[in-house]
Parts: structure tokens; C-alpha cells; sequence
């Protein structure tokens, strides 16, 4: 069989000489495998439970309709999943807004501790990785999936504190990662350029052999945390050579404003700022797993630009018959879904740099709590909504589980991203196996 050049056969077709270095190197030309796929996943947080009765959809199913709050999302109902009756069955330490949220998505106990909260014994951190980071761990092994950070952990409104009320990813037991929600330090941890690079670099290689001189004295728990330390000095040099690589972004770098203040009246425009920055880092593949949290558990915020003085998680303690509060919380909670529809817009509107679609198209949002209803504080039917795709999941439905375990949800999320986890989290828990969700 006669072989061609790929440059005469181009030529052969009639094709100019100015076209050539455009076409040349096209996969159907070279005969190299097309781009894959980029499967992603982001999940958002809000807290203090919903008010299940304008939430949940009556109906199971393909025709289902929309409740007062879901509104917002009815563009994406073709692409949607209504998730009635997962359960947070983790018991354990702590009280319910601090298991809501630490136990969320790493589906464990909580660590012995002394933190107190309004009831149960005390207690710390997470036990276990989160499933955000699980993923981002599988995916980072991958040659082929590997990116700049791997995940990237978005924040709105999150208050200056640390404890198991504000933090949902755990990078592994005892590890909490904490949102970021300056816009300003987003860009500088996404784009933002070392100008000293050759000093930091230095400082590191310093760092690095003062803390071997000092590793034979250590005991065994101090070894542990020196381990830790040196992890992040090479997260920080593979951080610089992958800067360095780093071409010519697909998609621009976002203006965002110098002036904003993060201050709880700037919140809706922080919360877009946010938003176009995630699908921004998201586009130019810096990470293919994202998180989204809005306050934090037993959150407080004022949403007075909705007209509403009182914090949110005092609303939320109200007795249902309380009908000034109640039109309040509906406000509060429709407003945090106008928010998730905003993300699920801006990738439906943002094309793959490959081709074949849209971001969304391969992209799976959760929108998620830590409570199923604020005023009973039940870990009984989380909310939870999916939208997008990639997943393989059958989308365009409303079902109703009985009180399945999230275990098992994270487990289906695990398996359709290609990480096969047979459990998560307490493995008791985890009985059934992944939720059958396709």
C-alpha cells in the first residue's frame, strides 16, 4: 500500500499553502486519537436545611413539576436529578450542623475533640478524606487527567474561623481545606505569576534540608506532621514547573473588580465574581473538580438585599406556622438556587475548548446541605440536586429513595467519573453498594 505524506495529501486535495499549518496537525490527519472527554465535577453548598414542602417535587419520575423554590432551575429540568431521601446516617460525636457539614463528604465520624456544639458530646475534624478530594486524588494519578491543582475550593461569605462547622473537604482525616472567597486571592492562586520565582525556589531547597537535619530527633507523631510539611514543599516546586507550562489560556483571564469589599452586602456580586472565576479555572483545565460553599453551618448571614435583617440561621429555627419567617426562608433558599442555575448557565454557555459541545455537557453539579429541615435539624432528606452531564446517569427525573445513605450517593458519583470505590466512608454504611442512579 502507498503512502502519502500528510502535507502532499493536503496539497493533493487542493488545499492552500497558507491553510496548511491549521490543518496539519488535526487529529483525522495525523491519525492521532481525538481529545478526551473532560469529565468534571463541582459541588455546591448552602446551608440550614430547606423547607421541604416547597422543595421536593410531588411527583416521581420524568413529569415531575417545580415547587417555589426548585423555580430557578426549570431551564435545566431535561438535565436535572431530584434526589428525595438520602440520609446522613453517620452518627457519632458532635451535634447535627457540625456532622452535616464535616461528615457531608467524607461520610464518617467526626475525630474525638473538644469543640461543643448545641448537643452530643464534643468533638474535632473529620475522620476521613472527602469525596471531592478522593476524586481530585484519582484523577491527579492519571496521566491523562492530570491538572495544575487538581481541585480548586471556592467560598462565598465564609466567615475567619476554623472548625467543623465551616469546613466540608478534608484533604484526609484531621486535614481540613479551607474555601477561598477573595476573589483576588482566586486569581492569584489561578494566574497570578512569581516574580521572585528563582528566590522561592531557593527558599525551598533551604527549607527542605533543614527539615531532614532536624528528622532524627523527631518522634514518631512529629515525623508524621514533618512528612505533611515536606508534601507541601513539593506540591509548591510541582506548582512552579506546571506554572511554567502553562500556554496560552483558552479563555482569558476574568477582570474582576479592585474594589470589592468582602462585606455581607457585597455578597450577590461576589457570588457571581465567584461563579465566572470557577468556570474560568474550569476552562482553561487548571482542575477538574470544584467546590462552592455559601456561609458556613448554623450560617447567620443578613440578606438584606432581599429584604430580610434577620440571620439565616435564626430563620431557620422558626416553627413553620411563623409565616413571616417562613416567606423568608423561601426567599433565602430561592435565591441560593438562582445561584446554582447561574453556574449550570455560565458552563452551558461556555464551549469545550475541544470541541463537541458544552461545558456542562460534561460537567455534573450537586447542590447540597447538611440538613434536611433547619427548625428539626433532621440528617433525614439532605437535598440534593444534580444537574449536567458526563455521568452516564439518567437525567430528567424526580426519585424518591428511602432513607439511603449518602454513602452510597458519593459511591455513584466515585464510579461514574471511573474511581470503581466499593465503599466510602463507614463501610457498614455503605451496604447496597453505589445508588443505581442510570
Amino acid at each position: 500500500m502507498k503512502h502519502f505524506h500528510r502535507r502532499q495529501f493536503l496539497r493533493d486535495l487542493g488545499i492552500s499553502a497558507g491553510a496548511l499549518p491549521f490543518l496539519a496537525g488535526l487529529p483525522s490527519i495525523t491519525g492521532a486519537p481525538a481529545p478526551q472527554r473532560k469529565q468534571r465535577l463541582i459541588i455546591m453548598f448552602s446551608p440550614n436545611g430547606t423547607l421541604p414542602s416547597e422543595f421536593w417535587p410531588d411527583q416521581e419520575g420524568a413529569d415531575f413539576s417545580f415547587k417555589s423554590i426548585l423555580k430557578p432551575l426549570e431551564p435545566f429540568k431535561k438535565q436535572m436529578l431530584v434526589l428525595h431521601g438520602i440520609a446522613n446516617k453517620v452518627g457519632g460525636d458532635g451535634d447535627s450542623h457540625m456532622r452535616g457539614m464535616s461528615c457531608l463528604l467524607t461520610c464518617d465520624e467526626l475525630l474525638k475533640g473538644n469543640i461543643m456544639g448545641g448537643g452530643g458530646n464534643p468533638a474535632g475534624w473529620a475522620s476521613n478524606i472527602s469525596i471531592d478530594q478522593e476524586l481530585k486524588n484519582f484523577l491527579q494519578s492519571r496521566a491523562e487527567t492530570k491538572t495544575r491543582f487538581g481541585s480548586l475550593e471556592f467560598g462565598v461569605a465564609v466567615p475567619e474561623r476554623a472548625d467543623p462547622w465551616t469546613r466540608m473537604s478534608y484533604a484526609g482525616g484531621n486535614q481540613p481545606v479551607a474555601p477561598i472567597d477573595d476573589p483576588h486571592q482566586i486569581l492569584k492562586k489561578v494566574y497570578g505569576r512569581m516574580k521572585d520565582k528563582d528566590s522561592l525556589v531557593s527558599i525551598l531547597d533551604d527549607v527542605r534540608e533543614d527539615l531532614k537535619k532536624v528528622s532524627s530527633k523527631l518522634s514518631a507523631r512529629d515525623k508524621a506532621l514533618l512528612d505533611q510539611h515536606m508534601t507541601l514543599v513539593r506540591s509548591m516546586e510541582q506548582d512552579l514547573a506546571d506554572a511554567d507550562k502553562q500556554g496560552k489560556l483558552v479563555h482569558p483571564v476574568p477582570q474582576v473588580d479592585p474594589s470589592i469589599e468582602l462585606v455581607n452586602d457585597n455578597t450577590p456580586q461576589i457570588s457571581r465574581i465567584q461563579i465566572d472565576l470557577l468556570v474560568n479555572s474550569l476552562a482553561n483545565d487548571m482542575a477538574r473538580i470544584g467546590t462552592l460553599q455559601y456561609m458556613r453551618s448554623v450560617g447567620m448571614a443578613q440578606m438584606r438585599w432581599l429584604g430580610i435583617q434577620e440571620g439565616h440561621h435564626s430563620l431557620s429555627h422558626d416553627p413553620d406556622d411563623k409565616k413571616d419567617s417562613y416567606e423568608k426562608l423561601m426567599k433565602i433558599n430561592t435565591w441560593f438556587a438562582g445561584e446554582f442555575a447561574y453556574l449550570a448557565k455560565r458552563l452551558s454557555e461556555t464551549p469545550e475548548a475541544t470541541g463537541g459541545g458544552n461545558m456542562l455537557d460534561n460537567t455534573l453539579l450537586v447542590w447540597t446541605n447538611e440538613l434536611g429541615k433547619g427548625n428539626s435539624h433532621t440528617l433525614d432528606n439532605i437535598p440534593y440536586i444534580m444537574i449536567g452531564g458526563g455521568s452516564g446517569f439518567k437525567m430528567g427525573r424526580s426519585l424518591k429513595f428511602t432513607k439511603a445513605a449518602h454513602n452510597r450517593l458519593w459511591m455513584s458519583v466515585a464510579q461514574s467519573m471511573g474511581h470503581d470505590l466499593q465503599t466510602f466512608g463507614k463501610k457498614e454504611l455503605c451496604e447496597g453498594g453505589a445508588l443505581n442512579l442510570s
